[in-house]
């Protein structure tokens, strides 16, 4: 808030320059722009049929168009209709109706002025028809052609002057491009959009039917050749398949698998048979020794010859049964022949002769009837082994088949997904072919009334951005400015206190007695006043003695000229006014000023060799002690001991002794009278910048360990006033 204040505080003290400058630059603009000729625009819209539902096709897309891809567009048809190309056909079309019209936009004195003849002129109007028929540019590098470019630039139909004019631009989210030219005709204005409008249309319909008729082409092309790709695969694959012998490869092969699949359960369930018939034919035979089989064998050999013959014929009817899938008329001969054996082997058994050892006949017989079972099972297995063997070859042979069919189909299926594809497009392209562009100029533009004048807006604006550009400057000065002005300022650049600032006063010197006994009563001496008392209260708070003895304050500065004189007398003459007996020592030998206003008989030389005290004694008020100058040091005087026994003497005289030290900038000399004072107080000038040396002084007195008790702001300006330097005062004895 404090700088904020400083800033309004500068702008207002320069304020006649903040409005002079503006007052001045409303002046000249309105001067120049008096004379401006009035404008006139006409306006056109193009409807592009982008967003537009209503011209969209069933079968078109747009809709799901992003914004993005809509954006990028209308920029391509925006950039389109302003490149040279087309502002060429523009340009030509100006000139030409100058050229050859009753009515020309521009006065065509112009060229007569610049030496073109009636023959100069033909030639260049059979020059810009050919070019436009043509839709070329003009080429710059025949000399003939840069010369006819720079006969349109002198009517100012070429396409920079052209462009600059025009306005080209999307409404907002919706279809149409707005176009709007401006120039001192309105007839001018209107042929120019109209032209553009007209020119751009037919190029992008050009263009657009040109591409799509190369699309066709290509895709008719591109399908013709996938045509008879998908063609030679289907011919392939069917000479394939012909050549093998094979009508569904599919079908076949799960008619093979099936078939395997039943003659495998057939066998599984034939050799459960033959399993079960050994077991029961060897118990059996563990009931009969051999004496008896050789007996009921010897008895029956022509009985069983018979059997194994009908055995042999059921064995053929098996196979055949099995060769042919188990066909149900071989079944009824099968079982018409195992009744006849069955037959048989009851006439077997009725032959059996027993002896008297023949107690196991049921036995014999039921091992007859299940050695018949068991063959009949042992036929069928090797039957079913050998045509399961003859379909596994089979299958064997299609998996080859498989795998080739399966290549050619997986081939055939690409190519027609291919062709579908190019198919649907080459449709849609065909359909978008056969209707018109969307492209349309929506209203006709039309010469119009001249534009609201802009003189007075440019003259406002030439105020307003000359004030603003004032204050921009203002501002980077201020910005800018790292003077000390304020005690704040001061306390924050050297981190040490500020015990008090004076006011620099409008005079060349001061009288510090006439001061306290009010003969000033100007409004400037009195804030002055004010700041010498309050500079007092925070010295002598800082002085506070631990002894009945005075203090030395020494008083120094950065540079020469900073006001130490006028500070050391200011604060002399606020202690006398509390009734102080005070001391104020020259201690400046290269500038004595105390000693010269003050016209002092008593020489700080002289105390220092005699240390006198008699001229000395008095009860109150100030005494000076002055030097005899010269390039010359304390130390260089006298020896230490001897400076501090005559201070000590003085101590004892006065309540308080001011001297005034050198600057820093003189070294050693102000270090000197550093080392004998109880407290140093800093003078600083307002208005100054800290360079490194300064900071180096400053680094300095802060290393003092409490030794330096602050810093007093001298020749503080305040609020413009002009001011005068002052650096002397009247000392009173």
């Amino acid at each position: 808030m404090e700088e904020l204040k400083k800033f309004i505080q500068l702008l207002w003290r320069n304020r006649i320059i903040i409005i002079a400058i503006p007052l001045i630059t409303v002046m000249i603009t309105f001067y120049i722009v008096r004379n401006l000729p009035d404008t006139y625009s006409a306006p056109t819209q193009i409807a592009t049929g982008i967003v537009d539902e209503t011209q969209q096709m069933a079968f078109s897309d747009a809709s799901l168009l992003q914004e993005s891809r809509v954006n990028q567009k209308f920029v391509n048809l925006i950039e389109t209709m302003r490149s040279k190309s087309l502002i060429d056909q523009v340009s030509y079309q100006l000139i030409l109706h100058d050229l050859t019209s009753d009515k020309p936009f521009k006065d065509k004195t112009i060229l007569y002025t610049n030496g073109l003849n009636e023959d100069a002129i033909a030639h260049a109007i059979e020059v810009y028809t050919e070019k436009y028929k043509n839709r070329e540019a003009l080429n710059l590098r025949d000399p003939d052609q840069a010369g006819l470019a720079v006969v349109m630039g002198w009517m100012g139909y070429d396409s920079g002057t052209i462009l600059d004019g025009l306005s080209t631009y999307r409404l907002g989210a919706s279809d149409f491009i707005h176009l709007d030219f401006e120039s001192q005709n309105a007839e001018l204005s209107a042929f120019v959009v109209n032209a553009i409008a007209r020119e751009f249309i037919k190029d992008y319909t050009g263009l657009v039917k040109e591409n799509q008729k190369a699309s066709v082409d290509f895709l008719r092309n591109l399908m013709k050749i996938k045509s008879d790709t998908l063609e030679m695969r289907i011919s392939q694959l069917a000479e394939y398949k012909i050549e093998n012998r094979i009508l569904d490869l599919s079908s076949q092969s799960l008619q093979v698998l099936n078939e395997i699949s039943t003659y495998k359960n057939q066998q599984q369930e034939t050799e459960k048979t033959m399993a079960s018939l050994s077991g029961a034919i060897e118990n059996i035979d563990k009931k009969f020794n051999p004496q008896d089989r050789k007996y009921a064998e010897s008895v029956l050999v022509g009985a069983n010859q018979d059997v194994l013959a009908t055995r042999q014929e059921m064995q053929n009817l098996v196979d055949k049964y099995i060769n042919n899938d188990f066909d149900e008329k071989y079944k009824k001969s099968i079982d018409s022949l195992q009744q006849i054996m069955t037959s048989k082997i009851s006439n077997v058994n009725d032959k059996y002769i027993i002896n008297p050892l023949n107690t196991k006949q049921n036995l014999i017989q039921q091992k007859l009837d299940l050695q018949l079972q068991y063959d009949l099972a042992s036929f069928s297995l090797n039957s079913i082994k050998k045509h399961l063997q003859e379909i596994s070859g089979k299958f064997n042979e299609l998996v080859p088949h498989e795998a080739m069919i399966t290549s050619m189909e997986r081939d055939i299926d690409v190519v027609t997904k291919e062709y579908q594809e190019l198919l649907a497009q080459y449709n849609q392209i065909s359909m978008e072919s056969a209707f018109p562009v969307k492209l349309r100029q929506v209203q006709i533009a039309m010469p119009g009334a001249p534009n609201p004048s802009k003189k007075m807006l440019l003259v406002i604006l030439s105020g307003i951005v000359s004030g603003a550009f004032c204050i921009m400057i203002f501002f980077a000065i201020f910005f800018f400015d790292n003077r000390i002005q304020d005690p704040y300022a001061l306390a924050l650049s050297t981190k040490s206190p500020v015990l008090g600032y004076l006011n620099l006063v409008g005079r060349s010197t001061m009288d510090l007695k006439g001061i306290w006994n009010n003969i000033h009563g100007t409004s400037e001496i009195k804030e002055f006043k004010k700041q010498l008392r309050s500079t007092r209260f925070e010295v002598n708070k800082e002085l506070a003695p631990t002894s009945g003895k005075g203090q030395i304050l020494g008083i120094t500065s950065i540079n020469e000229g900073e006001g130490k004189t006028l500070i050391s007398a200011c604060i002399a003459y606020t202690y006398v006014m509390v009734n102080k007996k005070v001391l104020l020592i020259d201690g400046n030998f290269d500038t004595p000023s105390i000693t010269k206003n003050s016209k002092t008989k008593i020489f700080f030389e002289d105390f220092l060799s005699t240390g006198a005290l008699d001229s000395l004694k008095f009860n109150s008020g100030i005494m000076v002690m002055g030097n005899r100058g010269g390039d010359k040091s304390l130390l260089e005087m006298a020896n230490e001991e001897t400076i501090l026994e005559r201070l000590d003497q003085l101590r004892s005289c006065f309540d308080i002794i001011l001297i005034e030290s050198p600057s820093l900038s003189s070294l050693n000399k102000a270090k000197e009278w550093i080392l004998f004072t109880d407290k140093t107080l800093g003078v600083f000038e307002a208005n100054q910048t800290l360079d490194l040396a300064k900071k180096q002084h400053i680094d300095y007195l802060a290393s003092l360990n409490g030794h330096f008790i602050g810093w007093i702001l001298n020749k503080v300006t305040t609020k413009g006033k002009a001011t005068t330097n002052v650096e002397t005062a009247n000392v009173i004895e």
